[in-house]
């Protein structure tokens, strides 16, 4: 295999079992909502707002959608008028939505192309895999062409951004062709990562990327709390007119929700994921964001907060959440990964923790974790790391944690 995906493994792959199924929520047919629940929940959130992205001629709804949806919940986004379709290369032939094959050109489908060879860390540009894997990626979904493709994780420093125009190379072939549209990434933070060479924060990574002048619109890590410099580079970003989509945006809601305690104090009126999304699409200068949902449920919930003001009970509700993320939730910043003589891959270990504990998707957070070379159990507690986090987060315990939550996974 040329490309991979998830650091090695396919979500083909993983949806050939019926566990995989069931995690991706595509496999979640057989307790789909009806077409009436469907219609209901379209009613409730009602037609979305939308942002030009960057300078561009498009303009998508400020919440954007994802193939790692329920059917239930894309066929309800797609009603709302949702039209940008994040990592659209995961669906296939068998669940891509009919109403997208029908009015192609009304939504913008994304394809998320890894480096070859090799993880986010370790892996290379490589034009030929690049356009290959796109190539194929086409025939899986049938969607004939997409809109924008995408750099996953993104670059490892700013020289690299100059020197290696292979990704670039790759794109510029399958334009011709007529088969992608538009050039984005999205970008992870490097910087302190001991297995990348020269590794930069994204904010570093993105100012170049955006003086390059080749990529039209990023998306990155962005969420409530201490954003900066990210916040300071998005405000670049906006007077440059370069299209910014924030990603990891929950940063603990999930886990929020399942602890009672902290609910018990939550103000009455709103929700984690409504406070968060009447905060990103109106409190920030973001073009538009990700939040993670898994149902038709969560699609109401979160949805019907975009594009609306912040009421008094939000803006607490987002101070409670900054609160307990800062407390509970790593920022992936990898500040901490040089000063591991271990070398435990801490923000990748925290990363899958997310997608577990927040995401709702544990089978493919353990798979992953079943891939690192080290886990969360090679940690001795030895402290190295601890005066290093901007958080001050307890390290060994939330590995432990992670460990207790994870370990079960496949190993590869």
């Amino acid at each position: 295999m040329i490309m991979s995906k998830w650091n090695g493994i396919r979500r083909r792959e993983f949806l050939a079992t019926t566990a995989g199924a069931m995690a991706s929520g595509i496999g979640s047919a057989c307790r789909a909502a009806t077409p009436a629940q469907i219609e209901e929940a379209a009613a409730k959130v009602g037609k979305l707002p939308r942002h030009r992205l960057g300078n561009s001629d498009r303009e998508v709804t400020v919440l954007v959608g994802a193939a790692t949806w329920s059917a239930d919940a894309v066929e309800a986004g797609i009603r709302c008028g949702v039209n940008f379709w994040h990592k659209a290369d995961e669906w296939d032939r068998g669940n891509v939505p009919q109403a997208i094959l029908k009015n192609r050109e009304a939504h913008f489908c994304q394809v998320c192309v890894d480096r070859a060879h090799g993880s986010h860390e370790t892996g290379r540009i490589d034009e030929e895999a690049h356009y290959q894997f796109v190539k194929k990626s086409l025939v899986q979904t049938g969607l004939r062409y997409f809109d924008d493709m995408q750099f996953h994780f993104g670059f490892h420093n700013a020289a690299e951004v100059k020197n290696e125009r292979g990704f670039v190379r790759a794109f510029e072939r399958l334009k011709k062709e007529g088969l992608v549209r538009h050039l984005c990434l999205s970008q992870h933070h490097y910087g302190g990562n001991w297995r990348v060479k020269n590794g930069q924060n994204a904010a570093e990574i993105l100012t170049a990327v955006m003086e390059d002048g080749v990529f039209e619109h990023a998306q990155f890590m962005y969420s409530y709390g201490k954003t900066e410099p990210m916040k300071e580079w998005v405000s670049q970003a906006h007077r440059k007119g370069f299209g910014t989509i924030a990603m990891k945006t929950t940063r603990g809601a999930g886990r929020m929700k399942e602890d009672r305690e902290f609910m018990k104090q939550f103000p009455a009126g709103t929700s984690p994921h409504h406070a968060l999304a009447r905060w990103l699409t109106t409190a920030t200068e973001l073009d538009a964001a990700v939040i993670q949902i898994n149902n038709l449920n969560e699609f109401v919930d979160t949805f019907s907060g975009a594009g609306q003001p912040l009421r008094a009970a939000d803006v607490h509700a987002i101070e409670q959440m900054t609160a307990y993320a800062d407390r509970e939730v790593c920022r992936l910043c990898n500040e901490c990964a040089s000063h591991c003589e271990h070398g435990i891959p801490i923000a990748d270990i925290l990363r899958y923790e997310r997608y577990a504990q927040d995401y709702g998707e544990r089978f493919r957070a353990r798979a992953l974790y079943a891939l690192l070379d080290r886990q969360g159990d090679a940690c001795i507690a030895c402290g190295d790391c601890l005066p290093h986090c901007p958080q001050q987060l307890a390290i060994p315990r939330k590995l432990a944690q992670a460990h207790r939550v994870l370990g079960s996974g496949i190993r590869g």
